[in-house]
């Protein structure tokens, strides 16, 4: 299936391993224009090699001040930007009890300020060609709770009600957004958890782990033409976990 995608100019946050990187490979693969970002430059440069992106950039999505630059940057790099996918590492694990303040405002910067920031400085140039995909890689804990994630379960849920307004105050402007909610996928961050991982694949239906590279492909068809007519839907990549309707 052509999805449509030649010469598109995309940005992937957090791009230099993981869920990211996978997504920035699929986007490439059909023939879009990628930048990756990453706080980690030795990394990047690796991937860079790796899938041939057009370029890449250092960018701390802990700091506040690194997102605007990073989406002027990227569209000047790209010509452009149509394509801006979300993603952010996962925070500390830890119960309510667990967690400090400090634990609360940096996670809330990293996963839910990075989206927003990055958004409203890309929604200027998307809305001024009537194009553009925001998809927000985000997690079934934002929607169904994980025990001992309660950063996750908090923040993500909270992304899900942005993505949902944004998705009816840019509508009009020719821009989707969408979320993609993955459960536990074969990455780094599930070997950080420690986590048992027979007794996950029990939970989950299909039998096994979701693999980086079919999240990809989902990702990728919402940033196409053929997603034209999807915009506000979080859309679970769970092998059929989420008890949720």
């Amino acid at each position: 299936m052509d999805l449509k995608l030649k010469n598109r100019r995309a940005l992937v946050l957090a791009s230099s391993d993981g869920l990211g990187k996978a997504v920035a490979a699929e986007l490439i693969a059909e023939g879009a224009n990628v930048i990756i970002s990453s706080r980690n430059i030795e990394k990047l440069e690796i991937t860079a090699t790796e899938i041939g992106v057009h370029s890449f950039i250092k960018c701390d999505l802990s700091d506040a001040s690194s997102i605007e630059p990073l989406i002027v940057e990227a569209a000047e790099a790209l010509g452009g930007l149509d394509i801006l996918v979300t993603n952010a590492g996962g925070p500390p694990a830890g119960t309510f009890a667990d967690l400090t303040d400090q634990q609360w405002y940096d996670a809330f910067q990293t996963l839910f300020m990075s989206v927003t920031q990055s958004i409203r400085a890309a929604r200027p140039i998307m809305a001024e060609q009537q194009w553009g995909r925001i998809v927000m890689i985000t997690s079934v804990a934002g929607k169904e709770s994980v025990h001992n994630l309660t950063l996750s379960n908090s923040l993500r849920a909270g992304l899900h009600g942005l993505m949902n307004t944004l998705s009816k105050e840019l509508g009009a402007e020719g821009i989707t957004v969408n979320a993609v909610l993955p459960t536990y996928t074969e990455t780094e961050r599930l070997k950080q958890l420690k986590v048992d991982r027979a007794a996950l694949t029990k939970q989950i239906p299909a039998g096994r782990l979701g693999q980086p590279e079919e999240l990809a492909k989902l990702v990728t068809y919402l940033c196409s033409d053929m997603a034209g007519f999807i915009s506000g839907q979080a859309v679970g990549f769970d092998g059929g976990s989420m008890q949720s309707v």
